[in-house]
């Protein structure tokens, strides 16, 4: 023990107050040597720190009253060996004499609870042995999130966040920029693997690649140096993420600086990236335009003051103090005559190192915070008001009770209290290293990150101009792998490379993608994508309609045909008592112009934009029509046979074939095929239908049959009749007779069993609105053959051969 301070109640500390190393002088070409330890002046700045609180304590009169702390200090001189013997010094009072009994091991602890270390594998060996003592660990600078866990460290506490949200403040910081393509370097110990480990786990959360992971030790090899270099420089990323503690990230400068490797993009933790010592190495500016993260930063009044006065570290026979002064002041109390004598009176104002150097007052202020979170458990177990009951059994297991369950504020207004894993609430300044025109650097806080937001507010940045390496203060560096994929294209990865490289790959027909989204996503049913393949359009609905030139010709065809069947009409009704025109029946040709006219006219229900009445309309009617139309033939055909039959002798068959029975055969056929058209409409109707399936950039809007039996039904009993007609006349077309009309309704009827045999292929082949066109044009040409072949000829002879349509003519 090197300080110490009686009191009532004592505090332990463990610092470094020697280096084993000695950085400054590591030249990494050469295999390091164990040197004597040398004094290190940032653990006197926590050792005087921890002076500070306890001073301050013992002059409040609202803070422990009537009570004195004291204090032992021990210098682990940087090793972990060191740390854990110091700690059972402290635990137990053995740190003299070495006793065989376990007498000195169950006696109460020494100090209430201890102060220290500074780094985190430290922690990590001295935590544990103090766990079973009940002896709290507070440690100003261990951040490793290893110390989280309450089951292997249930004494440890720290007043520095855990690297667990320092690493998810890194990956943030690295993904706002756009970074997604880094490398990484860490020391070869607790604090940069686990850090390193958190890094990497949140970083590909948020689809950052890493495009190599190193790390070192400060006492490794040359070589091992050497293949780091290399592997930067071989490397395509220009961000390079590190967890290394200072002595870590002064080798690698020294390397660096060989080789002239300048140009990254360095981004810190709070262990260098706010250290003056690191940034007055860096005589290349290697470091220029680093960005990391720090503590925020603190002022204590009074501190820097005391800090100062170094003279009250003096004891009687203190030999570290002699080392102190003499590396303080660069002089020797037993100098030669070539070197600089001490005097014991020299001014520390005319100083300027590191020692004298407040640029880490938050680390400062982590020690103060520790001391005062001591003394407030205290203050609470002794039951203090304006005094304290001294008498109460003190029990260090107390004290870690209370230490969980704190709650106060510094004299400067900051919060202090600890979570149930230990560790304080996460905040940090975003440092950017900023030259200056004297060739120094600046240290700019540019935004702040606060674990205790919501996830989309925890990182904010300042409007603060960013220095960036490469001496550009405007273009922020570019570190991918691939660039971001144009909008209308899709990532491919790479074989055998992380999902940061990939190709872009032009979306599939009907996917999309823009630039916010990087896989491609279908569009919706009704839309398509466009040739950019970033935006989904409208499809294009097809469907047969009256001002495109096909539909307009259809729509003439059938009114020109509706026409001439009116014509023949009249022709008919003025030539009526014609012996032509009675000798076929004149009733039914009457009936069978009106069905055919029917036929012409129901074309026109399929031509337009479907719609549910137009879907149930146009088969029905034309299924109900053509029934009408093809009895009204079956019916005239019956007739024929009949009248001849009529004339074998004691032939009593024309009183069934009356003209009331063929009325009612063409009623009786057409109700059947009303009959199945009412069953189809009530089981099944036809619906209008967004055919998306048959094309991919179009929609086709057609009628659904519904039920498929309902519209085969219809067309099939349209076809029996028709079969049937075609029988009857065939067997009736060599009949005697100058104007045999058995022979007309043979030929019609083949024309239009034909039209609808062909028309079944036809139809199912055709692609959208062409199915549609060929079922008119069956309508229309069977409806044709029908008018053509039965009324024609009838027109030509009373209208050109008058001389033909005579009684005598027709008879003989």
């Amino acid at each position: 023990f090197h300080f110490l301070k009686d009191g009532e109640f004592l505090l332990g500390g463990i610092f470094s107050f020697h280096e084993t190393w000695i950085v400054r002088e590591y030249n990494y070409t050469e295999k390091p040597k164990p040197r004597e330890c040398i004094v290190s002046f940032r653990d006197f700045q926590f050792a005087q720190a921890m002076r500070f609180a306890i001073t301050e304590i013992n002059n409040r009169s609202d803070l422990l009253p009537g009570i004195s702390l004291g204090y032992k200090l021990y210098d682990s001189c940087g090793s972990i060996l060191h740390g854990v013997r110091g700690a059972l010094s402290l635990a137990n009072g053995n740190e003299e004499v070495l006793v065989s009994s376990e007498t000195p091991c169950t006696r109460s602890a020494q100090v209430q609870a201890i102060l220290g270390e500074t780094s985190s594998s430290a922690c990590v060996a001295i935590a544990p042995v103090l766990g079973p003592f009940h002896l709290p660990l507070i440690s100003h600078f261990a951040t490793c999130a290893c110390l989280s866990d309450k089951v292997k460290y249930p004494s440890f506490f720290r007043t520095i966040p855990s690297d667990l949200y320092q690493s998810r403040a890194l990956a943030q910081l690295v993904k706002h920029f756009g970074w997604t393509w880094v490398g990484a370097i860490r020391t070869n110990d607790d604090y940069g693997n686990n850090g390193m480990a958190t890094f990497a786990e949140t970083a590909q959360k948020l689809g950052i690649c890493l495009e190599y992971s190193v790390s070192f030790f400060r006492a490794d090899p040359p070589e091992k140096i050497l293949n780091i270099i290399k592997r930067i420089r071989q490397s395509v990323s220009k961000v390079i993420v590190t967890f290394l503690t200072p002595n870590e990230v002064a080798v690698l400068i020294t390397a660096l600086s060989e080789h002239n490797v300048t140009g990254y993009q360095w981004v810190g933790t709070e262990a260098w990236i706010f250290d003056s010592k690191i940034m007055a190495m860096d005589k290349k500016h290697i470091l220029d335009g680093a960005i990391g993260l720090s503590i925020p930063k603190a002022y204590v009044s009074g501190m820097e003051e005391f800090m100062m006065d170094v003279r009250s570290l003096n004891t009687s026979g203190n030999q570290l103090f002699t080392e102190f002064w003499e590396e303080l002041f660069n002089c020797e109390f037993n100098a030669e005559t070539y070197h600089k004598r001490c005097t014991g009176t020299e001014d520390l104002s005319q100083v300027d190192n590191s020692f004298t150097d407040m640029s880490l007052m938050p680390i400062f202020n982590n020690v103060y915070k520790g001391v005062y979170a001591v003394a407030y458990a205290l203050h609470k177990i002794l039951k203090c008001n304006k005094t304290c009951q001294t008498d109460v059994n003190l029990d260090p297991h107390m004290i870690l009770q209370h230490l969980k369950n704190i709650h106060f504020q510094t004299k400067e207004g900051e919060e202090v209290y600890f979570n149930e894993n230990g560790d304080p609430t996460a905040k940090y300044e975003i440092i950017n290293w900023q030259p200056t025109a004297q060739g120094t650097v600046d240290f700019v806080t540019v935004g702040l990150y606060d674990a205790s937001l919501p996830a989309d507010r925890q990182l904010t940045l300042q409007n603060v101009s960013i220095y960036w390496a490469q001496n550009s203060k405007q273009q922020v560096p570019i570190s991918v792998c691939s660039s971001a994929c144009s909008p209308g294209t899709r990532k491919v990865l790479q074989k055998g490379k992380p999902v940061c490289c990939y190709d872009c790959v032009l979306c599939a027909e009907g996917e999309i993608s823009n630039s916010t989204s990087t896989t491609c996503v279908q569009c919706p049913p009704d839309f398509w994508s466009n040739v950019q393949r970033d935006t989904c359009v409208r499809k294009e609905t097809e469907f047969l309609s009256y001002e495109e030139i096909m539909g307009a010709l259809l729509t003439a065809a059938s009114l020109f045909g509706t026409c001439m069947t009116c014509v023949v009409a009249c022709i008919f009704f003025r030539y009526r008592k014609t012996p032509i025109v009675r000798a076929n029946n004149s009733e039914l040709s009457f009936l069978l112009l009106f069905s055919l006219s029917l036929c012409f006219l129901c074309s026109l229900t399929f031509i337009g934009r479907p719609s549910e009445w137009s879907c149930m309309l146009r088969h029905t009617a034309f299924g109900i029509t053509f029934v009408l139309c093809i009895s009204c033939v079956l019916g005239k055909t019956i007739v024929v046979l009949m009248a001849f039959r009529a004339t074998l002798p004691g032939s009593n068959v024309m009183k069934w074939f009356g003209p009331l029975q063929q009325k009612l055969s063409v009623v009786g056929f057409t109700l059947i095929q009303v009959l199945i058209c009412v069953l189809w409409l009530t089981i099944s109707p036809p619906f209008p239908f967004k055919n998306v399936k048959q094309f991919t950039h179009k929609i086709i809007i057609e009628c659904a049959m519904g039920s498929d039996i309902g519209f085969w039904a219809v067309l099939g009993y349209i076809g029996l009749l028709a079969l049937l007609c075609f029988v009857l006349a065939f067997f009736a077309r060599k009949l005697p007779d100058n104007l045999n009309e058995a022979k007309f309704i043979t030929f019609s009827m083949l024309i239009f069993c034909t039209v609808w045999i062909t028309f079944i292929p036809a139809y199912v082949s055709s692609p959208g609105k062409f199915s549609v066109a060929v079922e008119i044009f069956a309508i229309l040409a069977s409806s044709f053959g029908l008018l053509f072949c039965i009324f024609i000829p009838k027109c030509y002879i009373i209208l050109l051969k008058p001389e033909k349509n005579t009684k005598k003519n027709i008879m003989g």
